[in-house]
């Protein structure tokens, strides 16, 4: 393993700060955040082996998909499941925290494509024929307005939508919330469940995604061999608030920007990803030096390594450990930084840090498995296609 960070820090001096209260997740692993964060110590990919991927449809594809599960009371829907379901618990979780909801709730809900299975439904098999309330379960809003009704929400409630950034963007728009008044809690649920053989395949074509090999084979974020990411789906939800008796973590700050350069490339000088990074630490008051833990994008593709390998060496001097975990959860799009800061928060009280394994000659940084620590600040970034980037700044809480 290697040597821990020389300035280790915690956010007890940042304790007026968003925290995450409850936290609730859904992933190819499972339903329940315990059945998250089992998958993630044991090490072995969520992604299975499904029939129907490839050109022709007629192979086999290693994908994360979200098995069948929750509420039946909630409807056919695996996406509109996942997302209540997420969400119902990150509120129970909250509630056995010591979490008194204030007066105005709000809801934010990170999605980019929406319910992809019902709508390929919606055309192939009904033929755009549904009765007017089964149609109106596909509409983006719809989750919103049944979960603020479920919960006797009266607060803002919005769609948040960044490519692969939108959990992160969402969490950064949670903060503004409260900064500004506009809400004294909010619920954050990222929901990604886009693992159709059609939609796979687009990324596979444009070289970004695998789906012909297990993904410790074909995703090795910072190693040698990679190829790219393993799809995956998910839904995760927080709950962020000024007010509990044990949160998990808090938020310090974050950032976002745009390259402005291409609808998949990343701009190669990295400007727009470093400044994110700046003006993140800068709403965090943290220094470079301050960071113990970069949780890193880490999708494996040669663009993001690249990036992510030079933000390490220029902006940090090679010296927080890195972490990435999407060969073992997949790439969960939307949702996937929502996934990502679950793990974080739940390795904060847990006393651990958590990676995929190491299967290749790797960076010097890089955290082979589960390993001790978690007691310094952890910048979690995000990279989205078409440019999106993010930065938030997490730490732990005693």
């Amino acid at each position: 393993m290697p040597g821990t960070n020389p300035v280790p820090n915690t956010a007890d001096q940042h304790q007026d700060h968003m925290t995450i209260v409850g936290i609730g997740a859904v992933t190819g692993y499972g339903w329940g955040r315990e059945t998250l964060w089992e998958g993630l110590l044991s090490g072995k990919p969520a992604a299975r082996l499904f029939p129907g991927y490839g050109p022709e449809r007629d192979r086999h594809g290693w994908v994360a998909r979200v098995p069948e599960g929750g509420d039946p009371e909630l409807g056919p829907s695996r996406y509109a499941r996942a997302a209540h379901e997420s969400v119902r618990e990150a509120i129970a979780d909250a509630h056995a925290r010591g979490w008194k909801p204030g007066r105005t709730v709000g809801l934010l809900h990170a999605i980019v494509l929406g319910d992809v299975y019902e709508w390929r439904d919606f055309y192939l098999v009904d033929n755009g024929r549904r009765r007017s309330r089964d149609y109106m379960r596909l509409l983006p809003s719809t989750p919103v307005s049944m979960l603020m009704q479920e919960f006797g929400f009266h607060g803002p409630s919005m769609n948040v939508s960044a490519a692969c950034s939108s959990a992160n963007v969402a969490l950064i728009t949670a903060q503004l919330w409260l900064a500004q008044g506009f809400a004294d809690d909010v619920i954050v649920v990222a929901t990604d469940l886009s693992a159709t053989a059609d939609m796979v395949e687009h990324f596979v074509e444009l070289g970004a995604a695998v789906t012909d090999a297990e993904p410790l084979s074909a995703c090795r974020p910072f190693q040698e061999g990679s190829r790219g990411f393993s799809m995956g789906e998910a839904s995760t939800a927080f709950v962020m608030s000024r007010n509990a008796e044990r949160p998990y973590a808090a938020m310090l700050g974050g950032a976002m920007s745009n390259d402005g350069y291409h609808v998949v490339s990343v701009d190669p000088s990295h400007q727009q990803i470093f400044d994110c990074v700046r003006r993140a630490l800068s709403s965090a008051d943290v220094r470079p030096e301050e960071i113990a833990y970069l949780n890193a994008h880490g999708s494996g593709t040669k663009q993001c390594d690249d990036a992510e390998t030079a933000l390490l060496a220029k902006m940090f001097d090679d010296q927080p450990l890195v972490c990435a975990t999407k060969p073992l959860t997949g790439h969960c799009q939307g949702a996937a930084a929502g996934v990502e800061v679950a793990a974080i928060a739940l390795g904060y009280e847990r006393g651990v840090v958590v990676s995929a394994p190491i299967v290749a000659p790797a960076h010097a940084r890089l955290v082979d498995g589960v390993v001790p620590g978690s007691d310094g600040l952890t910048l979690k970034t995000s990279l989205g296609m078409g440019g999106h980037n993010s930065a938030v700044v997490l730490g732990p809480v005693s």
